[in-house]
C-alpha cells in the first residue's frame, strides 16, 4: 500500500509538472529568452515595455495595461503555430520588419492602437508555422532590434496598491485580475474561430481584453473589441454614448473565419462610469460575459 501511494504521488508531480511545462516549450524558452506561462494548449511568452514612459495628455500609462508585446505558439503535431504582437516606438518599425520577413514571418497588420501619445507608438501582429525553436529565434532577433527588455521582462512598481475596483466588478457581473493599480479582464467570443482553417483559442489574440488603471481619484480604461462585421456600429454608439473613445477598427489577422474587426477604445472618468460604457457594449457581443 506504502509503495502504491509513492507511486501515485510521483506519478501526480510529474503530471504537473508536465503541464506546467510542456515537452518542447522549454527550449522555445531558451530561443526567445523569456519565460512563458501555458493555457488552453498554448504557450505565451509577455514582454512588457518597461523601457518606455508613454503618456496619453498628462496621464502615463502602465506598460501592463497597454505596452507589453506578446507572442503565443501552438503545436501543430511536430510543427507550432505562431501569433503575436510587438509594441514598437515608430522609429523601430523599419528595423523590426524586415527582419521578420528574412525570417520568414508574415506580418498581418501595423498599425494605431492609442491616439495622442507621446513618444508615439505602433503594434506589429504576425503569424508563422514551422518548426517552434526557429520561429522563437526569429523573434528573439526581431526583439533585438528594439529596446525591449529580453531578460524577465519587469512592469516594475505598481503606482497604487490597495485599489477598490468592487464596483467595477459589480457592474461588468464578474471578477477581473487585479495587480497594483491594474484590473484586468478578458471576454471570449462564443463562436469557433479559425485562421488559416485551423481553430483558434481565445488566447491567440481572438478574445476581449479590457483593461482599467487607477489615476488620481479616476480610471483609464483601455481594450480591444473583437467583432464581426454587424458589431463594429452597435459597439461605437455604446462607447461613445458612454463618453468612450473609439482610436481605432482594423484587423490583425488575414485569413480568418469569420471575418473579424478589432475594435480600440479609450476613456478617462469615474471608474464606474467606464465600467456602464464597457458592459453596454459588450452587450452588442455575441461574447461570453465571464
Amino acid at each position: 500500500m506504502k509503495n502504491l501511494f509513492i507511486l501515485i504521488s510521483l506519478f501526480l508531480t510529474w503530471s504537473t509538472a508536465i503541464a506546467e511545462t510542456p515537452h518542447g516549450w522549454q527550449e522555445v524558452e531558451k530561443a526567445i529568452g523569456g519565460k512563458g506561462t501555458v493555457g488552453d494548449d498554448v504557450f505565451k511568452v509577455t514582454f512588457a515595455r518597461s523601457d518606455l514612459k508613454v503618456r496619453v495628455g498628462n496621464v502615463f500609462i502602465e506598460p501592463g495595461l497597454a505596452l507589453t508585446s506578446w507572442i503565443t505558439f501552438k503545436q501543430m503535431g511536430n510543427k507550432a503555430m505562431m501569433m503575436g504582437d510587438l509594441v514598437l516606438l515608430d522609429k523601430e518599425v523599419d528595423s523590426v520588419l524586415p527582419e521578420l520577413v528574412s525570417n520568414g514571418i508574415e506580418v498581418t497588420a501595423l498599425h494605431n492602437h492609442l491616439v495622442g501619445e507621446s513618444p508615439r507608438i505602433m503594434y506589429m501582429h504576425f503569424s508563422g508555422r514551422g518548426d517552434p525553436v526557429k520561429l522563437a529565434k526569429a523573434m528573439k532577433s526581431a526583439l533585438a532590434k528594439t529596446k525591449t527588455p529580453l531578460s524577465e521582462s519587469k512592469i516594475g512598481q505598481p503606482a497604487v496598491t490597495g485599489v477598490d475596483w468592487s464596483g467595477v466588478e459589480a457592474i461588468l457581473g464578474t471578477s477581473g485580475k487585479a495587480a497594483g493599480s491594474l484590473l484586468k479582464y478578458s471576454f471570449s467570443r462564443k463562436e469557433k474561430i479559425a485562421e488559416n482553417g485551423m481553430e483558434i483559442p481565445p488566447s491567440m489574440g481572438v478574445a476581449t481584453p479590457i483593461g482599467f488603471q487607477k489615476v488620481e481619484g479616476k480610471a483609464i480604461v483601455y481594450g480591444d473589441f473583437v467583432l464581426l462585421a454587424k458589431e463594429v456600429n452597435p459597439v461605437i454608439k455604446a462607447l461613445v454614448k458612454h463618453g468612450i473613445t473609439v482610436t481605432a477598427v482594423h484587423n490583425h489577422m488575414l485569413f480568418e473565419s469569420p471575418r473579424l474587426f478589432f475594435l480600440h477604445f479609450w476613456g478617462i472618468d469615474k471608474p464606474e462610469k467606464l465600467a456602464k460604457g464597457v458592459k453596454a457594449a459588450l452587450d452588442k457581443t455575441n461574447s461570453s460575459k465571464k
